[in-house]
């Protein structure tokens, strides 16, 4: 039997179930107690155990089935999943990561490998070991009359409380649930059992070899809570088993109310299940709230009543109110459906609806030239349903941008921890969606301003405490759409840059020359130069110059921008921009010097006849309705030959906030283009981000709009610059 499909399978889940054991360890140490992170947590333990199992990784196997005891004491309220046993477990993560990575490309686990693990495994014990919490004997002020006295639950209250939800393959593995519930009796007394049917099947979907029931028991018993968790011992494994001793406090019984995986819609009806009340005190109270109907002619609601006549405590109501709410929003929403697929596929798919596309223009072309009206419909409403196919195919490679926001939750809370400073991490905007393929080249720029921003701009606890700030500094990351690109932020409240320092330090190294004026924003490029660092020393994170310079590339390769603003004291704020995608695009065709060139569609804010704008004597701009906007001939800075029409367009672009001209020889219009990559030997060219095929067959370049802005205001600004010091000369 072939498994190296289901192995694969495998290693693709574990990777997914590792990454949510992440943000659910990370979501319990920034301060969540919901027992279902807990859970959470456990089931992907368990689910990595249980298949690794499958396939012989015995050191996967070995290694997670230590943290899953650990988090099956959690789950039991043995132990508390506390700030240092976090710092455990996280690694512990990382371990089983390391594991399964090995596994994956066939790698041997190393002594250091496995010396590593059984450290984390030491480090573990002493949670291993903890003694069982004793129980409270007594709520607070505010709920203490809710378990003791005679208020209708005491008897229950003096019982042990079993949640049971058995394995749906108990039968098929050959056990009797009902043995274990008689082997109970014989600890004790079972006053009360409620018998769970809500997974129950249809009648044609009904399989008698499959356990549908689960059961709430309360149990009047002297035994230790050893003896009833070993009447489960040869089904613990496969169900979900909750076990409340006697006179347990209020947090007990709402952390089971949290962690029921039945959907009931009716308060009553989860206060039942979970033992927080009995039938008997559900059926009083409905009366009442009958009886509050007839003689005040509105209904009263149930919770109330119950916390009225001291049936339940009003957290327990609480807990079983939301619990109502997250089911009743379950069922009303769509379930999601999802389908695992080879992102290679997903790749050959988008690179034949690429090719569909250009044939589409040939046969754009071909119509025009019959002029066959009936054909051109025809052709027409092909290219309505070509655009369509196209828009639903680059939809399947959006991905949001969230899950990579995620996992710097991670790099914050260690990064900080090392520094010895207190940094949060907010995000915002996560449900933003781009290309899959930028998401994965995007990781290791944002790694580098995040690293940076924690090293050099948030300040250390002392300076933050001087300078009035909150102890806790915070990063920040937004993503949205603007324009057709999508605009992601990293804003820090630290230090921010400082100019003259920056100036100084171009100077020393020679990247400007002393007397020349640079704007603010000019400075703060100056950054990205190879070497250029501002740090006071240098660190294990940043401060060798090397790491803002890969930045910019990386961002550029991408065909896009970024930008900062910062304030001395106050902090600094990175906006990267980039395309929504780079497979296929909207385009605008031109002509310059009888070479074909695509202008990106959504940089593009108006085209005009070049000789019809007045022009600002000595420099390469014009005035547009007021503003002066710099421009340059794409037959100069690519050295072409002059084309055939004399009259020039100038094409305004916008990327950000900065704009342009570009001067070309002809207009041809709209144009749907697939990029295609440049080679090796043409990556060094500036202004040119990539190239299409043309319904003619001809090849035409894809304009780098942002390079070619950024030019043309240097350009304009190093004229303005000459200028100024030719005039101081001569004065």
């Amino acid at each position: 039997m072939n498994l190296d499909g289901a192995l694969q399978t495998f290693f693709a889940e574990a990777e997914d179930l590792l990454n949510s054991m992440e943000a659910a360890l990370l979501r319990l140490d920034e301060g969540e107690k919901d027992m279902e992170t807990i859970n959470e947590i456990f089931r992907a333990a368990h689910t990595i155990k249980g298949s690794a199992g499958l396939f012989g990784l015995n050191d996967i196997v070995s290694f997670t089935h230590i943290v899953e005891n650990v988090l099956d004491r959690a789950r039991d309220e043995k132990i508390t999943l506390s700030s240092d046993l976090l710092s455990i477990l996280l690694p512990c993560r990382d371990h089983i990561a390391v594991l399964v990575e090995n596994a994956m490309h066939e790698r041997v686990n190393d002594e250091a490998c496995l010396a590593q693990g059984q450290a984390l495994l030491d480090a573990l014990k002493p949670w291993l070991d903890a003694a069982v919490p004793v129980a409270a004997k007594q709520g607070n002020n505010a709920t203490a009359g809710f378990f003791d006295g005679n208020t209708g639950l005491a008897s229950d209250r003096d019982a042990w409380h079993i949640s049971v939800r058995f394995g749906p393959d108990l039968l098929r593995n050959g056990m009797d649930p009902f043995s274990i519930l008689r082997f109970l009796r014989t600890l004790g007394e079972i006053t009360h059992i409620t018998t769970i049917t809500d997974h129950l099947p249809e009648f044609n979907d009904f399989d008698p070899e499959q356990l549908y029931l689960g059961f709430e028991i309360t149990l009047s018993s002297n035994a230790s809570q050893q003896q009833i968790e070993d009447a489960f011992m040869f089904v613990r494994e496969e169900s979900s088993i909750k076990i409340i001793p006697p006179r347990s406090n209020v947090n007990a019984f709402v952390n089971l109310i949290q962690s029921l995986p039945e959907n009931a819609q009716r308060l009553g009806e989860i206060l039942v299940k979970s033992h927080a009340i009995s039938y008997q005190e559900l059926e009083a109270a409905l009366a009442t709230q009958k009886n509050q109907a007839k003689a005040l002619g509105k209904v009263g609601m149930l919770g109330d009543i119950l916390i009225e006549e001291q049936a339940v405590a009003p957290e327990i109501v609480n807990a079983a109110l939301d619990k109502q709410k997250k089911n009743s929003e379950k069922k009303s929403s769509p379930e999601n459906r999802f389908i695992r697929v080879d992102a290679e596929r997903l790749d050959k798919l988008i690179n034949l609806i690429g090719e569909l596309v250009i044939n589409r223009q040939r046969v754009d072309l071909l119509a025009s030239k019959m002029g066959n009206p009936t054909l051109i419909e025809a052709v027409t409403s092909m290219g309505n349903f070509t655009e369509a196919i196209r828009d639903a195919a680059l939809t399947l490679r959006m991905v949001p941008i969230g899950d990579t926001f995620q996992k710097f939750k991670r790099v914050v809370r260690d990064t900080a921890k090392s520094l010895n400073k207190e940094i949060e991490l907010e995000i915002e905007g996560a449900e933003t969606e781009l290309d899959r393929s930028m998401v994965e080249k995007l990781n290791d720029p944002l790694m580098h301003i995040v690293r940076n921003a924690m090293d050099h701009g948030i300040e250390s606890i002392a300076v933050r405490q001087a300078r009035n700030k909150p102890d806790s500094g915070t990063i920040k990351l937004t993503a949205r759409h603007d324009a057709g690109n999508i605009v992601i932020g990293i804003h820090d409240d630290g230090g921010g840059l400082d100019v003259e320092k920056i100036r100084k330090k171009a100077i020393a190294n020679g990247l400007i020359e002393e007397g020349v004026h640079l704007s603010r924003q000019e400075l703060f490029q100056l950054i990205f130069h190879p070497g250029l660092s501002t740090a006071e020393q240098v660190t294990n994170l940043s401060g060798r110059g090397v790491g803002m310079d890969v930045v910019k590339r990386n961002i550029e390769e991408l065909q896009g921008g970024i930008e900062i603003e910062s304030e001395m004291g106050v902090g600094t704020s990175l906006s990267i921009r980039l395309p929504l995608t780079l497979a296929i695009i909207d385009g605008f065709h031109v002509t310059a010097g009888n070479i074909d060139f695509i202008v990106p569609q959504n940089t593009i804010l108006e085209c005009v006849d070049l000789n019809s704008l007045s022009h600002v004597q000595g420099q390469n701009c014009v005035n547009l309705r007021g503003d002066q906007v710099p421009y340059i001939r794409l037959r100069e800075i690519f050295s072409l030959q002059p084309g055939r029409h004399s009259r020039e367009k100038i094409v305004v672009v916008q990327f950000g906030e900065k704009r342009a001209g570009i001067v070309v020889d002809e207009l041809h219009g709209e144009i749907q283009t697939v990029v295609k990559p440049m080679g090796p030997i043409f990556q060094a060219l500036k202004g040119i981000g990539g190239s299409s095929l043309l319904g003619t067959g001809a090849v035409a370049l894809i304009l780098d709009i942002q390079q070619l802005i950024s030019f043309a205001i240097n350009r304009e600004h190093l004229r303005n610059n000459a200028f100024s010091v030719n005039i101081q000369e001569q004065e």
